[in-house]
């Protein structure tokens, strides 16, 4: 029996993170058996790439390059660890996924979503996410919330324009698949939020 994948996305200051968290917890106490990964990272080999991609050191790093990066992340977690987890029937939750190239990368960075298919169609292997529980807040309104930028991450120091393009750009792939992504506003309370992800997926788990 196949496993099934979900995967986390949001903005930066959506509190994605922590949401993800408060998921696999719940997990845990109801004994669920289940892979928590992240994106970039995951294996040895991604982790390193997930270094290199968020230096604040490497602001010379083309677009192209940033995108290719991902996307070999990608095949590494996907090939090592992704794929025997679905094939043994295992739920596998990740905090971040190809949407995330397709709204940074390819709207935000302009390189555009054919493109960023293109290069990552070796590196997901088919492995669409069953559901994508996506973070819906705005960029000034999450980065208030926070309380500013991360000073050592690079992609998080490109501008309020660069994250509000990647919010538009996650608004667009849910308008074009509203039957995969899972809309929740994290605007209440942290424990109310989480009821709303965890009644969501219960149907898609079982």
């Amino acid at each position: 029996m196949k496993g099934k994948l979900i995967t986390f996305e949001g903005g930066e200051g959506s509190g994605k993170s922590t949401h993800v968290k408060l998921y696999t917890e719940y997990l845990d106490k109801k004994g669920i058996d289940y892979l928590f990964l992240r994106e970039p990272g995951g294996t040895n080999i991604s982790e390193k790439i997930r270094s290199l991609i968020l230096d604040v050191k490497n602001n010379e790093m083309s677009d192209h390059a940033e995108a290719l990066l991902y996307a070999s992340a990608r095949a590494q977690l996907i090939t090592e660890k992704v794929i025997p987890a679905l094939d043994s029937g295992k739920l596998v939750i990740i905090d971040r996924y190809i949407d995330s190239s397709f709204a940074y990368q390819g709207y935000a960075r302009g390189l555009g979503v054919d493109y960023i298919k293109k290069i990552n169609s070796f590196a997901i292997e088919n492995c669409k996410p069953d559901a994508t529980v996506f973070l819906n807040i705005s960029p000034a309104q999450a980065f208030e919330r926070k309380g500013g930028a991360d000073k050592d991450d690079r992609l998080e120091l490109s501008g309020i324009e660069f994250h509000q393009k990647v919010y538009d750009g996650y608004i667009k792939l849910i308008e074009e698949e509203p039957e995969r992504f899972i809309v929740v506003d994290p605007s209440g309370t942290k424990e109310s939020t989480h009821e709303k992800i965890v009644n969501a997926l219960e149907k898609v788990i079982r």
